[in-house]
Formats: C-alpha cells, sequence, structure tokens
C-alpha cells in the first residue's frame, strides 16, 4: 500500500466535497434540523488565525457527526467586513477598503476550504454587501419609526415628538482618539487608549444616533431563563445590564449667593439633583451630594458658581480620562465643591455641599450620588481628603450607643442610629420606610435603575453602513424612505477620517446634498456611518435566507430554521455582541418578521490557544502560529485533530510542536493498519470498538473533543494488537471522519465501499459489549508481573485476591514469603508485597 501522502488526498476530497455540494443545507427538509452557527470573522490582512480554527475546527466535526446521525444541519459562514479595523488596515497599505476586504476575504475563503470545513457555502453573507446592508438599514429604519410604550411596540406618526422612538439622537459624552481621529464607544477603550492605536482617549460632547436597548432591559434579563447558555454566560449578561432595585431621591438646589436670614434661596424656578440610590437607609449620613463632570445641571447653573474657572479646568481634565480610569478604585480621588450653591438632605432638611467628582460617571445611575462617607469607601476617602464630616447612621455596635470611630467606611447592613424616627430599624425595613416617606412628601419614589445604557450607534468614520436619513431645515429629521434602499456607501479616494471628528462622508457635497422625502426641499444626508457591531446583530437571520431581495428573510423559511440550535464562539463576545444581537431579535420579534423571542437556544464557548511559551499568541512575542504552515507540512487533518485534541475545550491550552508530530504519526498509523484487515474481530476488540463508539459519541455531543481524539487513539492502538474485519475497521474509519475527513474518506474508498463515508450513518454501539464480563488483571510480586487472572470487572478485592492466590506460581513464590501488603488496583493489577 502506498504511503500517506496527504496533500494528494486533501485536494482530492475537497474538489469532490465542493462537487457535490457537501455542506449544503436543504429548507424544508423531512429531517430532523440542526442550526449550527460560527461567529463570522473580520477578514484581517493576516488571515485566518488558529483561534478561528479552535471554533470551525471542532464546530464542522459536530456537524459532520450530526448529518450522519439523519439531521439536516445548516452551517454557514460571511463576512464581518464593515468597521475600524479594515479602515485601518485600507489607510495603513494605502488601498480602498473595498479592495481590501475582496482580498482578505478570497484568502480566508481559500484557508477554510484547504481545511475541509464543510460550510454551506450557498448561504455566504457579506455584511458590506448593498443587498445585505439594505436590510441592516431597513432595521435600523424600523427603530427610527418605532417606540415603547407600557411595554407595547408602536409606531411613531412622522409628527410625533412626544414618543420615545427606539432610534433617536442625544448629546452623548465620547471618547475621542486624537489618533485615529474617531468616536469610540467604551468598549473600544482599553486602559485608558484606543483599542487599536493605544492612543489615550479624550472626552467629549457630540450628537450621536442611540438605540434605546434599555427599554429591553427587563426581557433580556428574564428570557435568560429560556435559553441553554452556561451560567458564566447568563451572569455576564446580566452584569452588563445591571438591573438594581433601590430610591429615586430629589435633592433640591439653592442658591447661596443672596441670603436671607441665613436661608438658602431657591434658585430661580426650582431645579433638582436627581439620585438613585440603592441604600436609602442610610439617607441620613448623607453629608455631600456629587455631580459627574460632565453633568448637564452644571451648565444651567455655572452663572450661580461663584468658583466657575476652577470647575472649569476639573472637568477639561476630567475630560481626558477614560471612565475605566476614572472608576478605579484604588486612585486618589479628586474632585472641586461648587462654590455659592447648596443643596438639601430631603429627609432631615440638612443644607449640604454639592461638589464634582471624576469618580462619578453621567453614564451610570443619575450622574450624581448621594454620597455617605461612613456607609461607602469612595465617599469615605473623599471626605477624608476634603475633610467634609462622616456622619455614621449604621452602628456595628447596635444595640450598644457608643459606636466606634471608623478607618474605613462601615458598608455592611445593620441597626439605623441618628435618623430621627427610624433609629433602630433594620436596614431592609429602613429602605422601604424611608423610601414611603420620602413619597409622602414628594421628594423621592421606589425605582429601579440599570447598568446597561442606551447603545451609541453611529460612528464618524467611512467604512460602514451609511444611515438611511436627511435632515431637512423645514421636516427636521426625515427617514428615507424604503424603497429607496439600500443607500450605498459611495467609493470615494479619500476616507481618512477627518480633525473635525465629522465622517468622511462629509466632505462628498454631491453624496450629502440631497431632497427631502418629505417635502422634496433641500436636504442633507446623515453622514455617521453605523458601528461594526450593526451587521453582526442579525446575520443569523439573513443565513436562511441569504439571496432574498423582497424581505430581510422569508417567514417560511425562518420558521423552519429559528432559532439557532447552538452557537459556538469565543469568550470575548458572550457580553456585547450576544446582548445586542439578543436586543435586535426581539425587536424583530415585536415586529412578527422573526418566530421566537430568542435568537440562540445553546451557546458555548472555547478557551485560548496560546503559544508555545504559555503568551498570547501576538506578532510582537513572535509567537504566532499560522494555519498555512502546519496545512503545508502535516497536512488539514492533522491540524484538524490537535486543535481538538490540545486540551479542554473551554480552557486555556499552549501550542506544542511535539503534539502535532503526534497526531500526525497517530494518522500515520491509522494509515498503516488500514491493511491488516483480518475476516473476523477479536473479542476484545468487539468490546473495544463499541466502547468507542460509545465514548467518541457523547464525548462529541458534550464537546470534550480532547477525549475524542484520546479514545480514537486507544482504539487504534488496540488495532494494532488485535484482529479487525472489515467491517469493524470502517466503524473505525465513521468515528475518525468528523476529526480527520479527508483520511477517513480515502481509506473508506480503498476498502471498496461505493457511497462515500460522508453519507454513512453514525455507529452506534451494541450495548452487550459495553462492559467486558471478563478483564485481565496482572498478578504481581514486589511491582513485577507473574501472571494474570481473569476476573468480572466488578469482583471485589477479596475475590481476586482468593483468584490470585490459587494460581500455582505465585504459591511457589510466596511459599517461604511473608506478605506485607497487597496494593489493587481496580480492574488492572494486584501487587503482593513481600520480603
Amino acid at each position: 500500500m502506498e504511503k500517506y501522502v496527504f496533500k494528494l488526498i486533501e485536494k482530492k476530497w475537497q474538489k469532490i466535497w465542493e462537487e457535490e455540494s457537501y455542506g449544503k443545507a436543504e429548507d424544508f427538509s423531512k429531517k430532523p434540523k440542526h442550526y449550527h452557527l460560527v461567529e463570522f470573522p473580520y477578514p484581517s490582512g493576516e488571515g485566518l488565525h488558529i483561534g478561528h480554527c479552535m471554533s470551525y475546527g471542532a464546530s464542522d466535526a459536530y456537524c459532520r457527526m450530526k448529518r450522519m446521525q439523519g439531521f439536516e444541519v445548516m452551517f454557514p459562514m460571511g463576512w464581518d467586513a464593515f468597521g475600524l479595523p479594515t479602515e485601518n488596515f485600507a489607510i495603513k497599505n494605502k488601498v480602498k477598503p473595498q479592495d481590501a476586504t475582496k482580498k482578505n476575504i478570497d484568502n480566508y475563503r481559500r484557508q477554510m476550504k484547504s481545511l475541509g470545513y464543510s460550510f454551506d457555502w450557498s448561504r455566504e453573507v457579506n455584511t458590506t454587501d448593498p443587498t445585505y446592508y439594505k436590510w441592516t438599514q431597513w432595521i435600523f429604519l424600523q427603530f427610527y419609526k418605532h417606540g415603547i410604550v407600557d411595554g407595547k411596540l408602536i409606531e411613531v406618526l412622522d409628527d410625533d415628538t412626544e414618543t420615545p422612538r427606539l432610534a433617536y439622537q442625544a448629546e452623548m459624552p465620547v471618547n475621542w482618539c486624537p489618533s485615529c481621529k474617531i468616536n469610540l464607544a467604551n468598549e473600544e477603550v482599553v486602559g485608558g487608549g484606543c483599542e487599536r492605536c493605544g492612543t489615550p482617549t479624550i472626552k467629549k460632547m457630540q450628537k450621536q444616533w442611540m438605540l434605546r436597548i434599555t427599554s429591553y432591559a427587563d426581557r433580556l434579563i428574564t428570557d435568560l431563563d429560556k435559553v441553554d447558555y452556561l451560567d458564566k454566560i447568563k451572569t455576564q449578561q446580566l452584569n452588563w445590564i445591571g438591573k438594581s432595585e433601590g430610591a429615586n431621591i430629589k435633592f433640591e438646589i439653592r442658591s447661596s449667593k443672596s441670603e436671607t436670614n441665613s436661608k438658602s434661596q431657591i434658585i430661580n424656578s426650582k431645579q433638582y439633583i436627581d439620585v438613585f440610590t440603592t441604600r436609602a437607609d442610610t439617607l441620613f449620613g448623607c453629608t455631600y451630594v456629587v455631580l459627574a463632570p460632565e453633568h448637564p445641571l452644571i451648565n444651567k447653573i455655572k452663572n450661580k458658581i461663584s468658583n466657575i474657572k476652577e470647575v472649569e479646568e476639573y472637568i477639561d481634565k476630567a475630560t481626558r480620562k477614560s471612565d475605566l480610569e476614572r472608576a478605579e478604585i484604588e486612585k486618589e480621588k479628586t474632585g472641586v465643591e461648587l462654590k455659592g450653591i447648596s443643596t438639601t438632605n430631603p429627609i432631615n432638611n440638612e443644607k449640604i455641599p454639592v461638589w464634582i467628582a471624576d469618580y462619578v460617571l453621567l453614564t451610570y445611575g443619575t450622574g450624581a450620588v448621594m454620597a455617605v462617607p461612613a456607609h461607602d469607601q469612595r465617599d469615605f476617602e473623599f471626605a477624608k481628603k476634603y475633610e467634609i464630616r462622616i456622619k455614621m447612621v449604621i452602628c456595628p455596635n447596635y444595640p450598644n450607643p457608643v459606636c466606634p470611630v471608623l478607618e474605613k467606611a462601615f458598608e455592611d447592613y445593620g441597626h439605623l442610629v441618628d435618623s430621627g424616627e427610624f433609629d433602630g430599624f433594620t436596614s431592609k425595613d429602613a429602605q422601604k420606610k424611608i423610601t414611603e416617606k420620602l413619597k409622602e412628601i414628594g421628594a423621592g419614589d421606589f425605582g429601579i435603575n440599570y447598568k446597561l445604557r442606551d447603545w451609541i450607534f453611529s460612528r464618524q468614520h467611512y467604512w460602514g453602513e451609511p444611515i438611511p436619513i436627511v435632515h431637512c431645515e423645514k421636516c427636521g429629521v426625515v427617514a428615507l424612505d424604503e424603497k429607496d434602499l439600500p443607500l450605498k456607501l459611495p467609493e470615494i479616494e479619500h476616507y481618512e477620517p477627518t480633525d473635525t471628528g465629522e465622517s468622511p462622508l462629509a466632505k462628498i457635497s454631491e453624496w450629502v446634498n440631497t431632497k427631502c422625502p418629505g417635502c422634496d426641499g433641500e436636504a442633507k444626508r446623515e453622514t455617521d456611518t453605523m458601528p461594526n457591531w450593526a451587521g453582526s446583530s442579525w446575520y443569523y437571520l439573513r443565513y436562511c435566507d441569504p439571496k432574498n431581495t423582497n424581505s430581510l428573510a422569508d417567514q417560511k423559511i425562518l420558521d423552519f430554521w429559528m432559532p439557532v440550535d447552538l452557537y459556538n464562539g469565543g469568550v470575548e463576545h458572550t457580553t456585547l455582541h450576544l446582548l445586542y444581537s439578543r436586543f435586535w431579535h426581539k425587536f424583530l420579534y415585536d415586529l412578527k418578521v422573526v418566530p421566537g423571542a430568542e435568537p440562540y437556544q445553546k451557546r458555548i464557548t472555547h478557551g485560548l490557544i496560546l503559544g508555545n511559551d504559555n503568551q498570547k499568541m501576538s506578532k510582537s512575542r513572535g509567537n504566532v502560529i499560522n494555519p498555512d504552515s502546519i496545512v503545508e507540512k502535516f497536512g488539514a487533518d492533522t491540524l484538524r485533530a490537535y486543535i481538538m485534541f490540545i486540551g479542554p475545550y473551554d480552557k486555556e491550552s499552549a501550542w506544542n510542536m511535539a503534539g502535532v508530530l503526534g497526531v500526525f504519526r497517530f494518522l500515520n498509523r491509522v494509515w498503516k493498519n488500514s491493511k491488516k484487515i483480518n475476516d473476523s474481530d477479536s473479542e476484545k476488540m468487539h468490546y473495544k470498538m463499541n466502547q468507542t463508539i460509545d465514548g467518541v459519541s457523547k464525548d462529541l455531543e458534550s464537546f470534550s473533543f480532547n477525549t475524542v481524539i484520546s479514545k480514537l487513539m486507544e482504539l487504534n492502538n488496540a488495532i494494532e494488537k488485535e484482529n479487525i474485519s472489515k467491517e469493524s475497521f470502517s466503524t473505525f474509519l465513521k468515528l475518525l471522519f468528523p476529526a480527520c475527513p479527508h483520511i477517513a474518506e480515502e481509506l473508506w474508498e480503498k476498502l471498496g465501499f461505493d457511497e462515500k463515508i460522508k453519507n454513512q450513518e453514525w455507529p452506534k454501539a451494541d450495548k452487550n459489549y459495553l462492559v467486558e464480563k471478563e478483564v485481565n488483571i496482572a498478578i504481581q510480586i514486589n511491582g513485577k508481573t507473574k501472571g494474570l487472572i481473569k476476573v468480572a470487572p466488578s469482583a471485589p478485592q477479596s475475590q481476586v485476591e482468593e483468584g490470585a492466590k490459587k494460581d500455582k506460581r505465585l504459591q511457589e513464590i510466596l511459599e517461604d514469603k511473608s506478605v506485607k501488603k497487597i496494593i489493587y488496583v481496580a480492574g488492572r493489577i494486584i501487587n503482593f508485597v513481600v520480603e
């Protein structure tokens, strides 16, 4: 038999699979469906990396098994090609983003096919294709045309200025990268710098398009009960949404510039600082209020602030820090008092100062906090530094009336002291009673707050979906007519970011200047583009019906395929991408466009493959592994099997070339073993084969891919030692096929079968051969094997000892020896320690 020439074998079968459209899924099949989704990649210039192979290879193995089990499997692929990474790549290489995207996609597709991934290429999508982003724009228009009132989705008329739209514009503090010349979302700022270039970001206010994701916050929480996600994924979702119950409290602002009878005067019409707290029980201990430096109230009352210059200088410094820097617990607290104004604690009418401090974020809560230094560590440190009164209202010594001198804030619950009529109440009871009191006097009410903020949806760069909105002096903001979609992104020579923060599209007057769809008067197009999250928030739906020109996807086809049965991807996308796509899906469900309120029934994640130095792979460390080089030297099947074998699928594992060589040797031994087929199986082979069928099937279903490969290796070892029939070796090839499809197909063909292995049924284990009736136990004397004994696998040690002592050779050895100890390893050895 010729040698294992993997290059010829793999090219041969990849060509056959492509010609036969292996992997193509049939809509409305009579088979049970399995929709298997992997995260579509951003096609970078570097090409496919090992992390992609970790996801796609394991999922491909799973899908091959499901097809053999009789499922109609949809396993699609596409390209998440809009966004800043491609734009930056194009700028760096002085090419158009369109050209860079096409070249990179072609390379990715080549690499995927060279690895034998059985994607349904007839369903390929590309977020930068106008036939795709037409529907991304259509979804945005629906957000703009609808609002949520009393929990129900309603259509908002053009002249309705009262109903809050799900897509709207608002002045927002944004993270500005002076180098990339672009506004960044919070998730794009890492360690105070731009995620892409590392330049420190600054804060500035700018009008942005927003999506009102907060309207769906409760459903994004409760519907997690409907899906099968890992607990850690559900926790990430819940933490990001950050729902908390408490009290909304109004602190009235007063001016101290003109005093009458030592009482502060209310500023013109009444102004309030709105605060949300989960600790209303500590309200009597509030000794100052803190505003975020960007709080809009500061501008409204600036003429009453006597140290406004000092305040504005502080605000300017604060805007140069990221939210992460400002929220850092260990950092030194800084702030400035707003002199000339004060506020009143509504529960006891005490006059207290108002400060600004950068540890308070406008994007969290209301952008203002009631500071209770005795019971919050950040407030405690701030009060200590600026010598603000610290008033303890929950005493750890209760009922002892003497409270300790605090060295740090007491943040636990307890009993109230120095809290008027609420003295002696537990924290839990006091929260309710104090909030009821606030409601009674018109100074507060029960409330719910979310850490989740509305989604900043616009970006000031070129390479993204144009937002289908025009601005008309007469009509205001006007949605583009749906019949005019897609609004195509114009190809331009100069697409670099502007120094002003405007999108490069703003420079194209012939594109910007247009007619208003409402009045046919002069209007200007919206020049911001959508974020790279937009196209990935619904791509799984388009896979179902990718060539539909009349709708996002046909309703009946969606009914057949949705929801996604299994979604496999990196842990880095289990928060934002998952949350955003769940939000879009719920909105489309409310529109009656999609079936079911959740897009993904099950979500799994995989671990990271580290370099051989146990560090994250990066070009700077020189530890990056190029999949092409492994395929060239060892073949696609070796790479596929090694990545499955490298370690537990959900854990980090380090790349090891010795492991790659080990898998390559394994496949060569499989090739060699195909020549030693006999007429029948040994009894031991019967057991080993059925145990492997059972184990591999269960391990594939549970994503224990490393033990799938180890079980196949063990079976191959047994094949070298035992007689195996053609039928049993063909079963071995079926089990090998999901991980190593090329060699499995080739050896299957060499065995003389007409039908290809991909069309075979998945093996089923014979339960009668899962547990051997007898096993061989090695009899040892001081660790050296002297004989064998056959016993039932479940035999107790006493029975094994008794049987071993009947062995004549053992009897002779033990005749003049003293047995000091007997060691029994169940099912394997019994060792007599003698002297």
